[in-house]
């Protein structure tokens, strides 16, 4: 027998389990291991997970103690719940978990850079070290401001919601550890642009974004790390294997292992040396002609904020009544 497609990637590509459910990753036992806010939401709401739930909201008011409302202790618990599911994927993977700022401070360097800390902050008190965390933050100019910031404090993270290469050369600028450009909302957005049903996988845009990322970072040395990122199908997988790493929902991940066939690698360091590329320098100026210019960044980059900021308004809710239940 020989290789399914899933062993296979992982020989050229770091697997990383892009789920907050840590049952797939048990099964799948991948390297790394991502969450966003929807995905931390979709988790709180599972039964299995209610314990986790629980115990972060008693935790928060033991913190505060019985005088504080019930909003501060939502508040509080809402800050912590992130990092609870983290410390529980950490025990199962081996290497680092990506964890999300507060997608409505994507336009605030300053209360990016704290919430940062804080994330950090409340890992390390569990002794975990900061070198098994990413720090997850929307690619804005501002949030890239924030986390190069961070990373000169020795604060990792993984720029996310990037959809153009002006937010990718930004991030290598800055020194930022870890990228996830979007490949399937890339795609979503020109089907419904184009009106076309489909792409072939090597013709599809959000491929031949991340592919076009790729080149530009190994062939002018840069050490930010390329993880693609939303997958639609396997086929936009198989189109970006050899990529530093890819980061897959676990409905994928299953259709990968049971998929049988050759994997051939597609990116690669070596071809992207001998690729004509044309240096760019980004500064703000240059990063906002560029992102207003691309109506694509423009307008997933606006839809994905505000879609992680009604996932968090979810989850605030979920925990609101949950505490109600709890407390009577």
């Amino acid at each position: 027998m020989g290789k399914n497609l899933l062993e296979q990637l992982r020989e050229i590509t770091v697997v990383v389990a892009d789920t907050g459910d840590l049952e797939a990753i048990e099964v799948f036992r991948p390297q790394d291991a991502t969450t966003n806010p929807s995905l931390i939401t979709a988790a709180a709401q599972m039964p299995q997970y209610q314990g986790i739930v629980d115990d972060t909201l008693k935790g928060a008011r033991e913190t505060l103690g019985k005088d504080a409302t019930a909003a501060q202790v939502v508040s509080l618990a809402f800050d912590r719940l992130a990092v609870s599911f983290g410390l529980k994927i950490l025990e199962i993977i081996p290497g680092r978990v990506s964890t999300e700022v507060d997608a409505r401070l994507s336009f605030d360097t300053e209360a990016t850079v704290v919430k940062g800390r804080e994330l950090i902050a409340q890992y390390e008190a569990q002794n975990v070290s900061r070198e098994r965390v990413l720090i997850k933050i929307a690619s804005t100019w501002e949030g890239i401001q924030a986390a190069a910031v961070l990373e000169k404090e020795g604060i990792h993270c993984n720029l996310t919601l990037l959809f153009g290469i002006h937010q990718a050369i930004a991030c290598a600028e800055n020194g930022i550890t870890l990228i996830s450009p979007f490949v399937g909302r890339i795609l979503d957005w020109y089907k419904k642009d184009t009106g076309r049903d489909s792409y072939a996988p090597a013709e599809d845009p959000g491929v031949i974004s991340v592919t076009d990322i790729y080149n530009y970072y190994k062939k002018f040395g840069y050490k930010t790390e390329v993880m693609g990122a939303s997958f639609r199908n396997i086929g936009e997988i198989v189109e970006l294997a050899g990529s530093d790493l890819l980061t897959i929902a676990p409905s994928l991940l299953a259709e990968l292992q049971s998929t049988e066939g050759e994997l051939k690698r597609k990116l690669d360091p070596a071809n992207a040396a001998n690729l004509p590329i044309e240096k760019i320098t980004v500064d703000k100026a240059t990063f906002d002609k560029l992102h207003t210019e691309n109506r694509m960044a423009t307008d997933k980059l606006a839809e994905g904020i505000s879609g992680f900021t009604k996932a968090l308004e979810s989850l605030e809710e979920i925990l609101a009544a949950r505490l109600t239940s709890l407390e009577g």
